[in-house]
């Protein structure tokens, strides 16, 4: 079993600071069927640090205690950035990672919102789908596509994986 050292344990517990403190700033536009979760960038950390799941998972966690959608956001809204962490953490292309958020967000809210809220499901999960595609897709792969390239940035969050 690999050891967990307090610098891996210090970097989580920033990104879930960071993710919390992100995603409360952006209150208005992070919760329901069109969001802009800003702080959803950081899951693509996981592309570089599978250990960063972490941080993510447990940021998503407290800040979901704010959602609208109670519980149940804390519950699913946590269950599907975990997956989407995990298969960010295991994909080798930069974007392709980009798009397993985008797919199990907008599946996982858009059933949330269809069943707690009686909205159509394959219009907010489109809706869902199409604001972390915006946030994720676009803006995360444009910084991170540039981020990636700067070896100081890899050297300063000790990136592990996909870090040619």
């Amino acid at each position: 079993m690999k050891k967990v050292t307090m610098r891996q344990i210090t970097d989580n517990a920033l990104v879930a600071a960071v993710y919390v403190a992100v995603t409360t700033l952006t209150a208005s536009f992070s919760f329901l069927n069109i969001q802009f979760r800003i702080a959803e960038i950081l899951v693509l950390l996981c592309f570089f640090r599978k250990d960063f799941i972490f941080g993510v998972v447990i940021g998503t966690f407290l800040a979901n205690l704010q959602s609208p959608m109670g519980f149940y956001d804390v519950l699913f809204g946590t269950l599907a950035s975990l997956l989407s962490c995990l298969a960010i953490g295991f994909s080798k292309h930069l974007f392709i990672a980009t798009l397993y958020p985008v797919i199990i967000n907008g599946l996982v809210v858009g059933a949330e919102l269809h069943f707690l809220l009686a909205y159509p499901f394959w219009l907010n999960a489109g809706l869902v789908a199409l604001g972390e595609f915006a946030v994720v897709s676009v803006l995360g792969f444009s910084l991170f596509a540039i981020l990636r390239r700067n070896r100081r940035f890899l050297e300063e969050i000790k990136a592990t994986q996909n870090n040619a």
